[in-house]
């Protein structure tokens, strides 16, 4: 079914204010690559500059897939999502651009590198591997929501 059809269920598109609010308060998503034969999905962290871009820090190894991948990939998709209820959850998704930030400009994204959320391990095993920064320019983006029981489950006033 279709976002218009699901609307008489309670199903409702998220406006631009109440997108970037959700980016604001989540801290991880899934981020899909191009890759051959179908995406490659990668479930990372990511700070947000309130705007239009998400920043991800990698830990590489050597012959890392996702950086290969993600430096040939031309565009690139970002599903944020979260799940209270089975009547009462939101999803995000985004799609944009992907490119390395240099290392000369870590400091002035200090602030937004820091309020993203990390597995503990990645702290462990940065000790051991090469960290990366990529921002995510985000060029569309569309939410819906769906806050409450459908019309049909709703207690009448009768």
């Amino acid at each position: 079914m279709s976002v218009d059809e699901l609307r008489e269920y309670g199903l409702v598109e998220m406006t631009d204010a109440e997108i970037r609010d959700f980016l604001s308060a989540q801290k991880a998503g899934v981020l899909g690559l191009p890759d051959d034969d179908a995406p490659y999905l990668l479930p990372l962290s990511f700070g947000y500059d309130g705007d239009s871009r998400l920043y991800f820090t990698y830990l590489l190894g050597s012959g890392s897939r996702k950086e290969a991948l993600t430096e040939a990939a031309d565009a690139a998709s970002f599903l944020a999502y979260s799940v209270d209820t089975v009547y009462n959850w939101e999803s995000v998704l985004l799609t944009g651009r992907i490119s390395l930030v240099p290392e000369s400009a870590w400091d002035e994204l200090e602030q937004v590198l820091d309020d993203a959320w990390r597995p503990g391990i990645l702290e462990s095993a940065s000790l051991s591997g090469t960290l990366a920064v990529y921002e995510f320019r985000i060029d569309e983006q569309t939410g819906i929501k769906h806050g409450g029981l459908p019309p049909a489950f709703e207690a009448s006033d009768g």
